[in-house]
């Protein structure tokens, strides 16, 4: 008598619908942390504008002297600008630095806000996502 070797198709079907259900759940868990990765560099983008805003309101100390470009003392936004990120501003009277990732990879704009608040000569920054899954 001989040995059955093999699976039969019964295993088969059950380590093909195993696999069916990890990748139904790992394919949008994969692609939600890609966006955030990519989202990632969205705001390392405004670390430069971060930084020369910090440097202007210790010279200045006042807000309303570091709220554009100019004011600042450099085109930082315009050099931020790249990859995915879309563009990097600086708000007028807040001093609030934008920066927005570019709509082909998010699927539409998605923003990430700093707001400076200058208090005893120390410099705080709010952080805030139009989409809180990416922060």
């Amino acid at each position: 008598m001989r040995k059955q070797a093999g699976f039969t198709l019964i295993e088969l079907l059950m380590v093909l619908v195993i696999i069916g259900i990890l990748a139904a759940v790992a394919v949008p868990q994969y692609s939600a942390y890609t966006k955030k990765a990519k989202f990632s560099e969205v705001v390392a983008a405004t670390a430069p504008v971060k930084m020369a805003i910090e440097i202007c309101l210790q010279k200045n100390g006042a807000v309303a002297s570091c709220d554009t470009d100019a004011k600042v003392g450099a085109d930082l936004t315009a050099a931020a600008i790249g990859g995915y990120v879309g563009s990097v501003t600086i708000t007028g009277t807040t001093a609030a630095i934008v920066a927005t990732g570019d709509s082909t990879t998010f699927g539409s704009v998605k923003t990430h806000t700093l707001t400076p608040t200058v208090s005893g000569g120390a410099v705080t920054w709010t952080a805030a996502c139009s989409d809180a899954a990416l922060c």
